[in-house]
């Protein structure tokens, strides 16, 4: 490669078409007009000696060489933005805008709450608009605007998305305090014999891969309600003889009216991520509430 051919510019257009994958969505983003962005292309082309990216039927394809270059030209980039931008300065106290944030409801109680508590007090001004968490709309609600921040496992997370690994959840069983079953060791065995909540985000489903672990023992647990949400399975399990496995985070200082237990059973858990947008990655408001998730989402 030529490198006194090479232009800043066509760099941040690279980093554009393979984040957007679409010519129009990739000028639109870098305010130029479709046919430059297709000339600019075509010179990237040239100094690679490599076709980059290819037509597809939905917009393009990159190439196995463009695909190497995605994280050495993030970072090359970021340090060069960061260069330029390193003098300006975020007042959390002062600042004024409205952020976006997809969740699920496990989520949105996780670790939304503790963020918007944290702002109360910290940056007043700044607004959160939750969204429901869609992984099948996620991708297009980032690069539309939509939402600037997704809370998701990061199996879901779109492949132009920034992404973020959070922290690994795992369940644990949950009952009223007090309940007559829950006294002394807990095993497999006592465990299949209580009444259980189970959580169906999709609804009516009374089975998960909970029971295809008790299968292999040579157990079948009592399923007696499907949720479709977490939220409020607490409050019933506080108030019946229920019990329920949920994910720790989910209870984690709301344990009132809960004895918390360990799972009696190797159950897998999950990880957790945070996407953005491209556009949002270098912008100091947008990143200092990033970091603020990522100090609430820490040990």
């Amino acid at each position: 490669m030529d490198t006194s051919r090479l232009d800043l510019n066509l760099l941040v257009t690279l980093e554009a078409l393979l984040a957007e994958r679409n010519v129009t969505r990739a000028a639109a983003r870098l305010h130029l007009s479709q046919p430059a962005v297709s000339a600019q292309l075509n010179r990237l082309r040239d100094l690679f000696d490599d076709p980059l990216l290819l037509p597809a039927q939905r917009g393009m394809t990159p190439t196995a060489k463009a695909l190497d270059l995605v994280q050495p030209l993030r970072d090359a980039l970021d340090q060069v933005r960061s260069a330029i931008t390193s003098h300006l300065q975020f007042d959390p106290a002062t600042a004024d805008l409205t952020v976006s944030i997809a969740a699920s409801d496990y989520m949105q109680t996780a670790l939304v709450q503790p963020l918007v508590l944290r702002l109360l007090r910290q940056a007043p001004g700044v607004r959160i608009a939750v969204r429901h968490m869609d992984p099948h709309q996620i991708d297009g609600q980032l690069a539309r605007g939509e939402v600037d921040i997704g809370l998701l496992m990061p199996s879901e997370a779109p492949p132009s998305a920034r992404l973020r690994h959070l922290f690994h959840e795992r369940y644990v069983l949950i009952g009223r305090r007090g309940h007559p079953e829950l006294q002394g060791p807990l095993t497999p065995r006592r465990f299949a014999r209580l009444e259980q909540v189970i959580v169906s985000p999709a609804g009516g489903a009374f089975s998960s891969p909970v029971d295809q672990v008790l299968a292999a023992h040579g157990l079948q647990r009592r399923v007696v309600l499907s949720a479709a949400s977490f939220l409020f399975v607490p409050d019933l399990v506080a108030r019946s003889h229920l019990v329920a496995l949920v994910p720790e985070r989910l209870v984690k200082g709301r344990a009132a009216g809960l004895q918390v237990m360990e799972c009696p059973l190797p159950i897998e858990g999950f990880e957790m991520g945070m996407v953005w947008h491209e556009r949002n990655h270098g912008h100091v408001a947008q990143r200092w509430l990033r970091e603020q998730i990522l100090a609430l989402a820490g040990p």
